[in-house]
């Protein structure tokens, strides 16, 4: 009788624990809620944001200044090879007692600077004099037209050097837009750490509440098993305390909530921190993991601080060829051709001047040779230093890239192996939960134990969520030193 009095009294107490597990089955999600207290609304993307950030962000729009100044260096710089007009004229009177004469002069010209370091020169002179008494030609004009050529032979000679100007400025325009990309990238990645962050902190809140919900609904059960008798007044303070933490958690996940989506705000927007956002939720991972040799690659290729420091090099180089050039002496060559005539009026004293009669010319030279050349082959040093630093920067910027990808691939890898294990570290805290809430439900246990596992079981979803919003940020990370971030989301830069 006794044994079968066990027998029936395990079979009951197995059924109660059956129904309690299935009713807290009913009251208890079997994954991160996915809902979040926020007022319901459109899904706001990730793809949003960026094309949001793209448009919109501060950052960004200083930044854009740079390749346009850039830009119209190198139209500066070809400013020295466009042609140069020039007007001069003068006027002037000079009496004494019983005479008198003026004077006027206008001469007309232009140059033009060759990318070879020869400089050309064409010219025409008009002067009308007049005095009293008279001379012979009265008033009389004298014209002149003059052509002049001259060529740098050692300092200053060649296209490389005569174009060195422009070439340095494009190269710089190339490293501005280089930043510009690096500063997209880095606003991308920073979009995608803000998103999941408010994703992380959304999911986290509807945890949050769901924990108050369930302690609340233990506090109101605990109050019923107190005045039946089954249950201690201690059993209803441990429940209080239980709701006053869990709405303490609330409070702290609420305030977070607000943060994350003022950074959002901030990064997609100006001025907009009171706009609302929408849905947000993490993205599955479903790409494989990635291989160190593509990223790393990749990242070669695409990286725009590598990229710019390859860019800087060929600056430096041009330096040194600039300073090279500075210590040779300055030897010019060079030669005049002149046409002149003097007549009564302006149209015949051109015309006399292109009588073959009245012709000059003249050849010339300049040597200029600095005495010692300390000071020409000091920048010469500083030159050569100043390119074989950043050669060494460039193999340190390589040896870092290589270092970050290695990096940033085992943070992908292991995160994708934390999520997995979060994962199942959620699932046993909520069987968990639930077999300790059956025993609470059938008299076996007492409500500390069931708040002990409610906020095993919430730690263990926050850490999920956590995990998650890590692999996201690990990934993101990744994109951003591959450099691949723009393809991966359809950039496509000014």
């Amino acid at each position: 009788m006794t044994q079968l009095l066990r027998r029936l009294t395990a079979s009951s107490l197995a059924a109660l624990l059956l129904c309690s597990a299935a009713r807290a089955q009913d009251s208890v999600p079997t994954s991160v809620p996915g809902a979040t207290t926020e007022a319901a609304g459109p899904e706001l993307t990730l793809e949003q944001c960026i094309a949001r950030a793209l448009q919109k962000n501060f950052d960004l729009e200083i930044s854009r200044f740079a390749p346009q100044i850039a830009q119209d260096s190198i139209v500066v710089a070809r400013g020295g090879f466009e042609p140069q007009l020039s007007v001069t004229g003068s006027t002037g009177e000079n009496t004494a007692p019983g005479f008198e004469s003026k004077d006027t002069d206008l001469r007309v010209g232009v140059t033009q600077r060759l990318q070879t370091g020869t400089t050309v020169s064409a010219s025409s002179r008009l002067n009308r004099s007049s005095s009293d008494p008279a001379p012979l030609l009265n008033p009389a004009y004298a014209a002149d037209l003059t052509l002049s050529v001259r060529q740098s032979l050692l300092n200053g000679a060649g296209l490389a050097i005569n174009r060195a100007g422009i070439e340095r400025a494009e190269i710089g325009f190339a490293r501005a837009n280089l930043e510009y990309k690096a500063r997209v990238l880095d606003i991308i990645q920073d979009t995608e750490n803000a998103y999941y962050n408010l994703a992380y902190a959304r999911e986290q809140l509807a945890v949050r509440n769901f924990s108050l919900t369930l302690a609340n609904k233990l506090l109101d059960e605990a109050k019923t098993r107190r005045d039946t008798g089954v249950a201690t007044d201690l059993d209803v303070l441990q429940a209080e305390v239980g709701v006053a933490n869990a709405h303490r958690s609330v409070i702290l996940a609420e305030q977070s909530v607000k943060d994350r989506q003022d950074g959002l705000l901030a990064l997609i927007g100006q001025f907009e921190l009171d706009a609302a956002l929408g849905t947000v939720r993490f993205k599955e991972v479903t790409a494989a993991a990635p291989v160190f040799a593509s990223s790393y690659a990749m990242a070669k290729q695409n990286q725009p601080d590598y990229l710019s420091s390859q860019a800087a090099i060929e600056q430096f180089r041009i330096d040194l060829k600039l300073a090279k050039d500075a210590a040779r002496p300055d030897l010019t060559v060079g030669a005049a051709l002149g046409l002149s005539g003097t007549n009564g009026s302006t149209s015949d004293a051109f015309g006399d001047a292109f009588d073959r009669q009245n012709k000059a010319w003249q050849v010339d030279f300049a040597f200029n040779y600095p005495w010692g050349q300390k000071s020409d082959r000091a920048r010469e040093r500083q030159s050569l230093a100043a390119l074989s630093r950043e050669q060494s920067r460039l193999r340190q910027t390589e040896q870092t890239i290589e270092l970050q990808v290695r990096s940033a691939v085992r943070s992908v890898e292991t995160n994708l192996e934390s999520v997995k294990i979060a994962s199942l570290a959620s699932a046993l805290s909520q069987k968990q939960y639930e077999l300790e809430k059956a025993k609470f439900d059938a008299g076996l246990s007492t409500s500390r134990r069931v708040l002990e596992a409610q906020d095993d079981l919430e730690s263990a979803r926050v850490n999920e969520l956590q995990a998650k919003a890590t692999l996201h940020t690990a990934i993101a990370a990744l994109h951003r030193i591959e450099g691949s971030s723009l393809q991966r989301y359809a950039v496509e830069l000014p």
